[in-house]
């Protein structure tokens, strides 16, 4: 029979191996990223189009200089790439953009479907790029570095503005004010909010919106995003069966929307686990994404 003592030096060395495998993996995964596929028909459509998502990278590199993920993107052959946001962390005495110069100038290189080009590469604003643009006190001219670099590699910078993929989709790069980083009702934001950024989307086009958190994906879809692509929440950090990811950055607890393909009537968003992490330097059933949308014509 065994004593209370015995009972709980067992249950205190079966916690510690738990919580050391756990952490085993969370050091795998972190390292180790999945390429996720979904495929969208639309009328909208002309042309079968690859699109690559990368959100919440956070100074994280796979391989040297980012080489591993920069390689399966290229292996990928998309007709363009987008980011959604967060490639570095605006934390101080964190700050910089060593990471993110690298990948750019890795995107930027890769080749385009036609002989002779590249693919295009279309880069939308998260909480941490508008933070370096408004504290500058902190930050310096981190921002300006920023859209210098992104100007010099020919990359499309979607601040509240459009650019085309093609005569047939418009991609709408949304800056969320940080109200909406903060608020946790997502009822609160009205399409109006994203009229007013952006203007009217585009009838005759398929309307891709790169919005940073998909808490809002309502107002995305009755603006007229056909596809919203999010990431901010990184997955839910751990993610579990049949409960989904257990807690975003705003320490928000199972929400559906920390990850996935969602659809309603016609509108879909997918919301990216993103490649990175930072505060919270976890990720446990929540392996890093690359995201890769195959849009096709609906027949």
């Amino acid at each position: 029979m065994w004593s209370l003592g015995n009972w709980f030096a067992f249950l205190s060395g079966t916690a510690a191996a738990v919580t050391a495998l756990c952490l085993k993996r969370s050091q795998y995964e972190r390292e180790h990223f999945k390429i996720d596929e979904t495929e969208i028909e639309s009328s909208k459509i002309k042309s079968p189009r690859t699109l690559v998502f990368l959100s919440d990278l956070h100074d994280k590199e796979f391989g040297k200089d980012g080489r591993d993920l920069l390689k399966a993107i290229a292996e990928i052959r998309p007709d363009a790439v987008l980011i959604g946001g967060d490639t570095m962390v605006a934390k101080e005495g964190r700050a910089g953009l060593d990471v993110t110069r690298r990948l750019i100038h890795g995107l930027a290189a890769i080749p385009g479907r036609e002989n002779g080009t590249h693919c295009p590469v279309y880069y939308a604003n998260g909480n941490h790029e508008q933070r370096l643009r408004r504290e500058t006190d902190t930050y310096g001219n981190l921002y300006q570095e920023l859209r210098r670099l992104l100007a010099a590699e020919g990359v499309h910078y979607l601040s509240d503005s459009s650019a085309l993929l093609g005569d047939d989709i418009r991609i709408s790069g949304l800056d969320l004010d940080p109200c909406y980083y903060r608020d946790l009702i997502p009822a609160r934001m009205k399409s109006v909010y994203l009229f007013s950024r952006l203007g009217r989307p585009d009838a005759e086009r398929y309307q891709v919106l790169m919005a940073h958190s998909p808490l809002f994906c309502k107002a995305y879809a009755e603006w007229g995003a056909d596809l919203a692509l999010s990431g901010h929440f990184h997955g839910g950090t751990i993610r579990l069966p049949l409960l989904g990811g257990v807690m975003t950055p705003q320490y928000q607890f199972f929400l559906p929307c920390c990850a996935g393909t969602f659809e309603t009537c016609g509108h879909y968003m997918i919301v990216s686990r993103g490649l990175g992490t930072h505060s919270i330097n976890i990720r446990l059933g929540n392996r890093p994404q690359v995201v890769v949308v195959r849009l096709k014509p609906k027949v």
